[in-house]
């Protein structure tokens, strides 16, 4: 019997260790670590390779209920299996064990919780996109060129320079000085058709 940890994070930059050193901290025996995986996308190479791994008596250990699924009912079906197999499973920050029906019945309520709250979360960022755009705004990052820029990179085309030679000359690269004129082509083609 050993307990087997798996840690998840959703971006490449972001660092496990955190999720690592409480797995360790509880007595896993070997920790599965996902890289730069979201919880809504499928493929988690190591959740796959943890849960082949364990055997009946093993406990599975997470540091947060939201680590191990996409949603609740994949949770769920996560903890069902694990159950069916006689694996137990630990969820750290929680508090929560399978152990017994007690366990079980606060395992689906956290569950539908941190499902709760994933959603309320999607929807206040769609919230504040809508709000955003109804005020003209839309979401990323501000282009780095804008107008001005088109405008010189026309003019050194009108002169005669290369693509090449007007993206030396504007700090910028050629891709954007073809994107840069391709549009300001199409705005004056556009204003002398209306």
């Amino acid at each position: 019997m050993a307990t087997i940890g798996y840690a998840r994070v959703s971006t490449a930059d972001q660092n496990p260790q955190l999720q690592i050193d409480a797995l360790e901290g509880a007595g896993a025996a070997r920790i599965f670590t996902d890289h730069g995986v979201s919880g809504a996308k499928t493929e988690r190479p190591q959740l796959a390779a943890c849960l082949d791994h364990l055997r009946e008596g093993d406990v599975l250990a997470v540091w947060k209920l939201d680590r191990l699924g996409r949603d609740t009912t994949h949770v769920l079906q996560i903890v069902d299996s694990l159950h069916e197999r006689g694996i137990g499973f630990r969820s750290l920050t929680e508090g929560l064990t399978t152990e017994g029906a007690m366990g079980r019945a606060i395992l689906t309520v956290m569950a539908a919780f941190a499902q709760l709250e994933r959603d309320t979360m999607i929807e206040r960022t769609r919230a504040g996109l809508a709000a955003a755009a109804a005020n003209g705004r839309l979401g990323g990052r501000k282009p780095k060129f804008d107008a001005s820029h088109a405008a010189r990179a026309r003019e050194y085309r009108d002169k005669g320079m290369s693509a090449p030679e007007i993206a030396k000359l504007l700090d910028m690269s050629r891709a954007t000085v073809y994107r840069l004129l391709s549009e300001t082509d199409l705005d004056t083609r556009h204003q002398r058709n209306s």
